[in-house]
C-alpha cells in the first residue's frame, strides 16, 4: 500500500529517504490497512447471524455480552499491533523464542483446525446469503438439487474466487470494492435503525447480566468472535509485517547497521527482537512514531465500528424480529425482512448487497489470514522454511515457488486444504446457523493462551523505557486484568456446558 506523500524526513542515516506520513484526517484513509482487514474480518458472521439470532430467540437479554467482548478483548489484539509496531516482526517470532516452541505448536494445531471448521463457519454465512439473493429474490434455483446441496455449491464457488484472486494477486481491487459495500451497509443498518429504534428501557441490558436458557453458546460465539476471535491478532501482526511500514521497514537497515540483532529463532532468545529506539536518528523516530499513532487509530476506529453495528443488528433483531428461532437455510431471509418490514421492499437488495460484501470479506480474509500465520508456524519451526521465507509474490525467487517447504509454497497448501475441507464439512453439515456458532466457540476457548501470550511478549520485548512503544501504566494494569476476566469466562463456560451436566 502506497505510504502517502508529507513531510519527508532528512534521510541521511542509513534509512533511505523515509517520507512521514500525512497525519491529516483526509489522509488517514490512505494509510488505515491492518486495522480495518480486522474490522472486516469481523463484520461477517458474528455480526449478520449471530446478532440477530441473540436478538430474534432472546430479545435484550444478551445484550450485556457486547461491551464486555469488546471491552475486556481490546488489549488482546492492541499489543499485537503495538509488537509489531515496536520491533519490525511478528508476533510469531516471539512465540518461537518460547520454551521448545511450544505456542508455535499451539498456534500450528489450533490454526490448521480452523482453517477448516472455522472457515466452515464463515463460508456458510457468505453461501446462505447468496443462496437467498438467488432463490428467493430472483427465484433461481439449481435443478436436481435440495437446499443443503445448493448451499454446499454456493460455498465451492465462493471458496474457487476467493482464492483464485488472493493467489492471483488482486487483494487491493477486492479490498476496494469490499470497503464500499461495507460503507453502504454501515449507513443502511443505521438508517433502518433509526426507523424504529429500540426503546431506550432496553439499553439497562447492556448492564445487566442474564443468562436465559439454551444461551450458553450464543454467549460463547459473541465472547469468541466479537469484534472477532483474538486468533486473528496474529493474522493482522503478520499484514502489519507484510505492509512494510513504520519498524517493519526499517528493522532490516537496522540489522544491516548493528543497530539491532538479526533475529533467528533457533539460535536467539527473545531479548533479541528487542529494537532500542534511542539509537534512531530523529527523522527515523518520528516515521516509526506516526506509523504506530495511525495503526493504533486504524484499530480503534475499526473496533469502535464493529461495536456500534453488532449492537444494531442484535437490536434490530429484538424489535422486527422477536420471538424467532433464526435457524435454517432462511437465515438470511429472516433478517432482511427487518429491511423489508421497516423500510420497503426497495432496501431488501440494499441489505443483501452489504451482507453478501460483509460476509465474503470476512472468508476471503481468512482464506488469507489462516494459511499466512500456518506459513509463519512453519517458518519458525523448520530450518528448511526458515532458509525460504516470504509469502508476497514480489520478493520470491524461482526457488521459492519450486520447493514445496517453502513458506510461499505451505502457505498455499493451507489455502487449498481450507478450501477443500471447509467445503466438505459444510456439505456434511446442514445446519448453517449452529455450524456458525460452534466455529465462533472454537476460537474462543483457544483465545487464552494467545490473549496471554500478547500481553506477556510485549512488556517483556518491548524495553520499558520506550515511551513511544511500551504500554501506559492504564494498558499494563486493564490489559492483565482483562486477561483474568476473560479467562474466568472461559472457565465457567467450560465448567457450565461440559463438567457440570457430566455430574448431573
Amino acid at each position: 500500500m502506497s505510504e502517502g506523500q508529507s513531510q519527508p524526513g532528512e534521510g541521511q542515516s542509513g534509512f533511505g529517504n523515509l517520507t512521514l506520513p500525512s497525519m491529516a484526517p483526509s489522509a488517514l484513509s490512505k494509510h488505515f490497512g491492518p486495522g480495518l482487514i480486522l474490522m472486516m474480518t469481523g463484520i461477517g458472521t458474528s455480526h449478520l447471524v449471530t446478532a440477530p439470532v441473540a436478538g430474534g430467540r432472546y430479545e435484550f437479554a444478551l445484550l450485556w455480552v457486547i461491551p464486555i467482548a469488546y471491552i475486556f478483548k481490546y488489549y488482546g489484539f492492541e499489543m499485537a499491533f503495538r509488537f509489531t509496531h515496536a520491533t519490525g516482526r511478528s508476533m510469531m517470532d516471539a512465540y518461537a523464542t518460547a520454551w521448545k516452541k511450544w505456542p508455535v505448536w499451539y498456534v500450528l494445531v489450533t490454526t490448521i483446525i480452523q482453517s477448516a471448521v472455522g472457515q466452515a463457519g464463515r463460508l456458510i454465512a457468505a453461501a446462505a446469503v447468496v443462496f437467498y439473493l438467488m432463490s428467493e429474490y430472483f427465484g433461481l434455483d439449481m435443478p436436481g438439487l435440495d437446499n443443503d446441496q445448493e448451499l454446499a455449491v454456493y460455498s465451492l464457488i465462493i471458496g474457487v474466487v476467493s482464492v483464485a484472486i488472493i493467489l492471483g494477486g488482486k487483494y487491493s481491487a477486492v479490498e476496494l470494492v469490499t470497503k464500499i459495500a461495507a460503507g453502504i451497509l454501515i449507513v443502511c443498518s443505521i438508517a433502518v435503525y433509526v426507523v424504529e429504534p429500540a426503546p431506550l428501557a432496553s439499553f439497562a441490558n447492556f448492564f445487566q447480566i442474564s443468562t436465559p436458557e439454551g444461551s450458553w453458546l450464543i454467549i460463547a460465539s459473541f465472547l469468541g468472535l466479537l469484534p472477532t476471535g483474538i486468533d486473528v491478532s496474529l493474522q493482522a501482526s503478520e499484514w502489519g509485517k507484510a505492509k512494510k511500514v513504520g519498524m517493519g521497514r526499517i528493522r532490516e537497515e537496522m540489522e544491516k547497521q548493528g543497530l539491532a540483532t538479526t533475529f533467528d529463532s533457533f539460535q536467539h532468545d527473545k531479548s533479541a527482537l528487542t529494537v532500542d529506539t534511542t539509537k534512531l536518528p530523529p527523522d527515523a523516530r518520528e516515521y516509526c512514531r506516526r506509523w504506530f499513532k495511525i495503526g493504533l487509530w486504524d484499530f480503534r476506529f475499526g473496533h469502535f465500528i464493529s461495536f456500534v453495528l453488532v449492537c444494531i443488528f442484535m437490536l434490530l433483531a429484538a424489535v422486527w424480529m422477536y420471538p424467532s428461532e433464526v435457524q435454517g437455510n432462511a437465515v438470511m431471509g429472516e433478517i432482511a425482512r427487518i429491511f423489508t418490514e421497516s423500510v420497503g421492499p426497495g432496501m431488501m437488495i440494499v441489505f443483501l448487497a452489504g451482507a453478501l460484501a460483509a460476509t465474503y470479506s470476512t472468508a476471503f480474509n481468512y482464506f488469507d489470514g489462516w494459511p499466512r500465520v500456518v506459513g509463519a508456524c512453519c517458518r519458525n519451526l523448520f530450518r528448511s522454511t526458515a532458509s525460504m521465507p516470504g509469502t508476497s509474490k514480489d520478493d520470491l525467487d524461482e526457488a521459492h515457488r519450486k520447493t514445496w517447504y517453502s513458506e510461499y509454497n505451505l502457505y498455499r497448501a493451507t489455502m487449498l486444504f481450507s478450501l477443500v475441507s471447509s467445503v466438505a464439512i459444510i456439505g456434511g453439515v446442514p445446519r448453517p446457523v449452529y455450524l456458525v456458532l460452534v466455529a465462533s466457540a472454537l476460537a474462543y476457548f483457544v483465545a487464552p493462551v494467545i490473549f496471554f501470550l500478547n500481553l506477556y511478549y510485549c512488556f517483556t520485548i518491548i524495553p520499558k523505557q520506550d515511551k513511544m512503544f511500551y504500554p501506559s501504566t492504564f494498558a499494563t494494569w486493564f490489559g492483565w486484568l482483562s486477561f483474568v476476566v476473560f479467562t474466568g469466562m472461559s472457565l465457567v463456560l467450560i465448567w457450565v456446558r461440559m463438567i457440570a451436566p457430566m455430574f448431573g
